[in-house]
């Protein structure tokens, strides 16, 4: 989710979606490649530099499902399950 909503507010680079999301190197790679096989976010090549740089784009697939777990967690009130502690 984080990653989603990270691509969604603008952040494209994989190492600035690494940073918005607070996680390590390896694990963003493997959810970012299963998120573009999901159809969830899309890879864009950029040829116009001298190396190719990759930038993510999310679908619209991926903002109804991102949507869909923001409901979700409006309606499941886990702040209070956690409070207790």
């Amino acid at each position: 989710m984080k990653i989603l909503a990270a691509v969604r507010q603008g952040v494209d680079k994989p190492t600035r979606i690494m940073y918005a999301a607070n996680m390590s190197w390896k694990p963003v790679q493997r959810i970012l490649s299963h998120l573009v096989e999901q159809g969830l976010l899309l890879e864009v090549l950029n040829t116009d530099s001298r190396q190719s740089k990759r930038r993510y784009q999310i679908t619209e697939k991926g903002e109804q499902v991102l949507d869909y777990f923001e409901k979700a967690k409006d309606i499941l009130p886990l702040e209070d399950v956690y409070a207790g502690d």
